[in-house]
């Protein structure tokens, strides 16, 4: 049994769902292990990691829009707004749909669905460069 451990960047260029999954495909590629699980972790608390559709981008358009009607920006809403009024809808949002992923590894490639990608989902207004820690565990 091998691990492997390494960081991923992610600079999304504006709020909203960002895929990732040809980066991660990538790294898997250069790794040499068939079978396993693989293990994604943001080390954010206003961004969250999701899969999700990748084929509509509308599909992604309407949960962002959800999203947004679902946690609103207003400012009387929270006590916590020392970053600005996208703050603590922000973190808000990333409770509620999570930091990690497991996806198992089979043939030496992600085992996903025919529809499915791995997303960042940026909730902040002005992005920033994001950590995505991978760990590879398998043979």
């Amino acid at each position: 049994m091998r691990q492997v451990q390494e960081s991923l960047f992610v600079e999304p260029p504006a709020r909203g769902l960002h895929e990732f999954t040809a980066e991660v495909v990538a790294w898997l590629s250069r790794q040499g292990i068939r079978v396993g699980l693989l293990t994604l972790f943001v080390r954010h608390t206003s961004a969250s990691l999701v899969i999700q559709e990748n084929v509509d981008p509308e599909v992604q358009r309407d949960i962002e829009a959800f999203f947004a009607k679902l946690v609103r920006e207003d400012p009387a809403l929270y006590r916590h707004n020392v970053e600005g009024p996208d703050d603590m809808p922000a973190h808000i949002k990333g409770a509620l749909t999570g930091t990690q992923l497991s996806i198992p590894v089979r043939d030496g490639r992600l085992h996903l669905g025919r529809y499915q990608g791995i997303f960042l989902f940026e909730h902040r207004t002005r992005p920033r460069r994001r950590e995505i820690a991978l760990h590879l565990i398998g043979e």
